[in-house]
């Protein structure tokens, strides 16, 4: 049987210090610096950063946060100069950036590498 003692996720980005600063100053998560990237302590669990020179950002979703209010969420964010995803299609967004009624209501919007991150009503 496998054994482990504990699991993160992982991903990469082009500047450290960007990271850094969206992170903790626009997320508001603890971010620490490790000598290899960034680690970051969200509910349960953690997220390590790395940076990488050829860096290319993830076409997908890297990093997910549940939250209460969607709507007072992405209001909060978008006044912090966060700039939601918007779609046409099977993937229809409001306005705001918001996906409705086909799956979990979520938004997405990327950190400074370009990697795309979301929140989801929990």
């Amino acid at each position: 049987m496998f054994s482990y003692n504990d699991a993160f996720s992982s991903f990469s980005v082009d500047d450290l210090q960007k990271a850094k600063a969206f992170y903790h100053s626009i997320l508001g998560l603890e971010v620490t610096e490790q000598t290899e990237g960034l680690d970051l302590k969200t509910v349960g669990s953690s997220v390590f950063i790395y940076p990488k020179a050829n860096h290319q950002p993830a076409s997908f979703t890297v990093l997910n946060f549940k939250v209460a209010n969607i709507e007072q969420t992405v209001d909060d964010l978008a006044g912090k100069g966060v700039k939601f995803e918007h779609y046409s299609g099977q993937m229809q967004t409001d306005a705001k950036g918001i996906m409705r009624g086909n799956g979990p209501t979520i938004a997405w919007y990327k950190d400074p590498a370009g990697n795309f991150l979301s929140i989801i009503q929990a």
